[in-house]
């Protein structure tokens, strides 16, 4: 059974997150405060965490940053603020996901599965998987400082493109189909589609690659998607 810490003050959604979740066989601790959310961590040990954007002890600052400063805990935020500027502004706080209010439990529920499988993907690859070859480049990436570097080199990305790197970096050799991939990104780009999945790639390659038009780090996995190799 999973531990679902949910932090939310307004008592109408968190009763009903929580009668939702349990009901869905989840283990659920609510507080409505960040602190408390936090006092709770070693307690409830949670496996994710359910995050309002705007709690009464922060007086509007974002939470995010104190949350990860004590856990990096799976993290969704669940918020009426639905501006785009603010939605990528908290994913780049720390955020995994972001779902504006109002929300159906059932798309709560898929984007908690979605948050499991992808954990337990980055798990299955820690256990290791060949490299086809020496690596012809260094990438390096600083997932606190935001920061992509080849071969020592700084290179700038939108937040779109890193955040496809940072999926692929961290699942190397795992296939991703194009519709995975929209996934990933879905709630941080609003236009994320097959084509902008294949832009987003090749602005990515010509960054990265030696040769971009014979990629040998995002390789195309033809009638299913990519996968990255370094």
């Amino acid at each position: 059974m999973s531990n679902v810490l949910i932090i939310e003050d307004d008592n109408m959604l968190g009763d009903t997150l929580s009668l939702y979740l349990t009901g869905e066989g989840y283990h659920v601790t609510r507080v409505v405060q960040a602190t408390e959310g936090i006092a709770q961590l070693d307690i409830v040990q949670p496996d994710i965490i359910l995050l309002d954007l705007l709690l009464p002890d922060l007086d509007g600052v974002n939470p995010c940053p104190l949350i990860r400063k004590h856990t990096d805990v799976p993290l969704i935020v669940i918020s009426s603020e639905n501006n785009i500027s603010e939605r990528i502004r908290t994913l780049t706080l720390g955020a995994d996901d972001y779902l504006c209010k109002p929300f159906s439990m059932q798309e709560l529920k898929a984007r908690i599965e979605a948050l499991f499988r992808r954990i337990e993907i980055t798990r299955l690859q820690g256990k290791g998987l060949a490299p086809e070859a020496e690596p012809e480049t260094d990438i390096v990436l600083d997932l606190a400082r935001r920061m992509i570097t080849v071969d020592g080199q700084i290179v700038e990305t939108t937040f779109s493109e890193f955040e496809l790197m940072k999926l692929f970096y961290l699942n190397q050799g795992i296939v991703f189909s194009r519709y995975a991939l929209i996934q990933a990104l879905r709630g941080t780009d609003s236009y994320i589609n097959e084509r902008a999945v294949d832009v987003h790639i090749n602005h990515l390659r010509r960054k990265i690659e030696k040769d971009p038009k014979n990629p040998k780090l995002i390789r195309t996995i033809w009638g299913i998607g990519y996968k990255f190799m370094q």
